[in-house]
Order: structure tokens, then sequence, then C-alpha cells
């Protein structure tokens, strides 16, 4: 067996030498910018033969994580987020008092006769 070093050792089947550039097809793309509140550009990439409105107006900053648009004088401004609402804020909303009432009565009586405790009205 002859130890010695392979120059293909790592290397792909009909990989080139490095830097080659006349492998594989270029796609022709038009580049995106995008700015920040903070002004902060982000550029994309996209296909040229990519119809306008298929391109988003508005992307996530991946340095700030605000949302990005095209006009440079005018970016999006920060969503307010809303706070996190319970499950119980949520039947509050549609929900009265005396609704809740009566079906927190109704689902008691339920599991009173279930139980055998429930009292002769």
């Amino acid at each position: 067996m002859v130890s010695g070093n392979s120059a293909i050792r790592g290397s792909r089947v009909g990989a080139g030498p490095m830097g080659e550039q006349d492998h594989g097809f270029h796609a022709d793309r038009v580049a995106i910018s995008y700015w920040d509140a903070l002004g902060n550009e982000t550029v994309r990439y996209f296909a040229a033969n990519l119809p306008d409105e298929e391109i988003p107006q508005v992307i996530d900053s991946p340095s700030t994580g605000l949302p990005a648009g095209r006009d440079k004088d005018n970016p999006p401004a920060v969503a307010k987020a809303e706070p996190y609402k319970t499950h119980l804020a949520y039947v509050k909303e549609r929900r009265t008092e005396e609704e809740a009432a009566s079906l927190l009565e109704e689902a008691l009586q339920q599991l009173r006769e279930r139980r055998g405790t429930a009292s002769a009205e």
C-alpha cells in the first residue's frame, strides 16, 4: 500500500479548480435595497424576470429585526405589539358577567348531577 497525498481527497467528482467561474449558469438578477427606521440598508437579490408585484415591499431587517422598506426616506414604522392575552381575557371579551355566571351555574349543576350531589330545587 502506498502512503501519500491524494490531490482529490475531500473533493467532489467533477469539481474544478477553486475560483473557476464558468461552472454553472448564472441567472440575471436585480439588487433591491431596503432600509429600516435606523437607516440600515439591506440588499436582497431577485431574478431579473420576476414581476415587480412579486418582489416584497417590506422585509425584516436581519441586523435589527425591524421592518425594512424600499423607500429610503420613509422606512416602515414598527408595528405596535399587542400584549399577550390569556384565554380568560379572550373569554371575557365574548361574554358578559351575567352570561359567565349563568354558564358557570349550568356547569356546576351538571357536575353535581353526575356526582349525585345535586340538591332538589
